[in-house]
């Protein structure tokens, strides 16, 4: 038998391990440049955002500062942070709390209630028959007129203040689990059916991420609302809260307290509706839309 010399394997030549050097190089740069488009992005955004706030805040500062409005009717910017300030000192962060933990309280009653009532309404025809004209007609009666039922039912402690947030949260969130079930594509069923899915499966994989959209925003909007409601329940006879810091600043002709509750809620409604906003878009990572 004639043995076989195997050739040898030649060595990269200098020529090679430039071009590879040169590509790792370009591929860090494309990379790094991504990095810095995306940062830019988010810049740009937040400025975009801040853009409408800012001037409307510099207009306020700059026309109470001229005398163009009475400083007693609208405080200047800067007079409402002197505010925040002082309330601070006396206590602020306990009127925070307990607004928030009211908040979180309705809303999550809310939710839960809603989501297994919405899903019974979207699943059966019958539930919608019976429920349906009920809810719709309950969704119509303002937050307030709820306010003297609840303080006759339930008295002045914290359970009619959680029920109101409760109500307020329950009805977009309802309408969105029952709107996002009943509007999945019937072809989407049909072929769940031909395959023979169960209906544990068929609501795990077909409904469920079907109708996941409609149910999300339902939950922002239930939030929204959540803090709206939560001002009308801290009248009933709240000692702490947001709520109550309006009240008082309305009872002692202090707009500067009003306003500067007004902000405590426009920033807090942000925040957790940024925070539902994120969740929103992880859960919906999947999905290939215009957004």
């Amino acid at each position: 038998m004639s043995n076989h010399l195997a050739a040898p394997v030649d060595a990269p030549s200098a020529a090679d391990a430039a071009e590879l050097a040169h590509a790792a190089s370009a591929a860090r740069a494309g990379l790094a440049s991504l990095v810095r488009g995306v940062a830019g992005q988010r810049a740009r955004r937040v400025l975009l955002a801040l853009l409408l706030p800012v001037t409307a805040l510099l207009a306020m500062e700059f026309s109470v500062r001229g005398g163009l409005i009475p400083s007693n009717l609208l405080p200047a910017p800067s007079q409402i942070l002197d505010t925040l300030r002082d309330l601070g000192a006396q206590g602020l962060f306990g009127h925070i709390a307990a607004s928030t933990l009211r908040v979180a309280a309705g809303f999550a009653s809310g939710a839960i209630l809603a989501v297994l009532l919405g899903a019974t309404v979207g699943l059966s025809r019958h539930a919608e028959a019976i429920l349906d004209p009920t809810f719709q007609a309950l969704r119509a009666i303002p937050s307030l007129a709820w306010v003297p039922l609840l303080l006759l039912w339930l008295g002045i402690d914290e359970a009619p203040k959680i029920v109101l947030i409760a109500i307020g949260a329950f009805f977009p969130i309802y309408m969105g689990v029952a709107s996002g079930i009943r509007g999945v594509d019937r072809k989407l069923i049909e072929v769940a059916r031909l395959y023979r899915l169960s209906n544990i499966a068929l609501t795990k994989r077909v409904l469920l991420p079907a109708a996941l959209p409609a149910i999300l925003t339902g939950l922002r909007n239930g939030l929204s609302l959540a803090w709206m409601f939560m001002v009308a329940a801290e009248l009933i006879a709240a000692s702490k809260g947001l709520g109550y810091l309006l009240s008082d600043g309305r009872e002692t002709s202090r707009a500067d307290i009003v306003l500067a509750a007004i902000t405590l809620l426009a920033i807090l409604g942000k925040i957790s509706d940024t925070l539902m906003a994120a969740i929103e878009q992880r859960s919906l990572a999947w999905r290939d839309s215009y957004a």
